[in-house]
């Protein structure tokens, strides 16, 4: 599934530095593929903006190679951008309007910052809750990443997430509940995910307003679910998009705010994502800060490429599996048309019916 460059958006030579392969449009259009057409409602606050950006892109791109993805990104002008962030966006960024036009055939959601604890008052509810309406009648499917699965469980299911005691921070195993769906299909029955969240939804709550769980941890809970109809909406509490370095980024954010006077007190190691050496590495230099007493005039920096290179990551084949699964049934049930939403003679409301008849 390679990206297709479409513009000059600086995630495609990134992407292409890093080995993966990104058609140039001139190249794309002698290629006899089938186009997919992919928007990403970027949400996160502007120092993840661009970073979320290539979490997705190189999910999707390095997928199996049954189409060429066009990706279109988005945001909303109620989400505050200043600098870097604000420049880019006016750039390499389009109006919701002109997507909705053009149509789409799968939407990804991003996760963003809980800043409110009562979401529907966040700035970018209502022209969310705009984009989901239109999604829900118009694109084969919606997948949904942490903060935007809070929002569209109230937004279309009524209930509310609620308030942990402490954030769910760190890498943690999960077990799949159904592995008959085509979602899970080829999936490991256990594996590891990233979570990175202050408020929570769980299985229980997906299950009585009829919601379908798919994969849940015993310490995280929830991970993943699916609506009714299994595709139409793809709900990640999890995050499998997280890179090998998006925690340990988390992690130097909250250590700095700390240094800096913005947060009381020293932050918690994500769990189960420094073992060993970087955990030491971690430990010792807390101490440093702590036995500075708040003068860090001498204080050595952050030990940021000491813990990368010592780092794990032990959830991204899973991830890309999962998401080759959901590109692979919207490849399935999108027309070519994307003002239709699904093939002739398939029921809108059971496409995994037609799916699994269909193998």
């Amino acid at each position: 599934m390679p990206l297709v460059e479409t513009n000059s958006l600086p995630s495609f030579q990134r992407l292409r530095d890093e080995g993966q392969e990104i058609l140039t449009p001139e190249r794309a259009t002698t290629q006899d593929i089938r186009e997919l057409h992919i928007g990403l409602l970027n949400m996160m606050p502007d120092a993840a903006l661009e970073a979320t950006e290539r979490q997705f892109m190189r999910l999707v791109g390095s997928c199996n190679r049954i189409a060429q993805f066009i990706i279109h990104p988005f945001t909303f002008q109620e989400i505050p951008r200043e600098g870097v962030a604000a420049e880019h966006v006016n750039r390499y960024y389009l109006p919701f309007d002109m997507i909705r036009e053009q149509g789409l055939d799968a939407l990804i959601l991003s996760g963003a910052n809980p800043v409110l604890p009562d979401i529907t008052a966040e700035p970018f509810w209502n022209p969310l809750e705009e984009v989901v309406r239109w999604a829900k009648d118009n694109v084969c499917s919606v997948m949904c990443s942490c903060l935007a699965t809070h929002a569209i469980v109230q937004m279309l299911y009524g209930f509310e997430r609620y308030l942990l005691p402490e954030k769910r921070w760190g890498v943690y195993s999960h077990r799949l509940t159904n592995k008959m769906h085509p979602l899970t299909s080829n999936i490991d029955s256990r594996f590891d995910a990233p979570h990175s969240h202050v408020f929570e939804v769980n299985s229980r709550q997906f299950e009585e307003s009829g919601l379908v769980v798919l994969a849940e941890g015993e310490v995280s809970n929830l991970h993943l679910g699916v609506s009714t109809d299994g595709l139409r909406f793809v709900f990640f509490q999890g995050h499998p998009e997280y890179d090998k370095i998006s925690l340990l980024k988390e992690y130097k954010r909250e250590v700095v705010r700390y240094i800096e006077g913005t947060r009381d007190t020293y932050p918690p190691m994500p769990e189960n994502y420094f073992k060993g050496q970087a955990r030491d590495i971690a430990e010792k230099y807390k101490v440093k800060v702590l036995v500075c007493r708040g003068d860090y005039q001498n204080l050595i920096p952050f030990p940021e490429q000491e813990l990368q290179a010592s780092v794990d990551i032990t959830w991204s084949d899973t991830g890309k599996a999962l998401i080759n699964n959901w590109l692979g049934l919207i490849y399935q049930v999108a027309h070519p048309d994307r003002g239709k939403v699904f093939m002739d003679g398939i029921d809108p409301s059971d496409p995994i019916g037609f799916l699994k008849s269909s193998r």
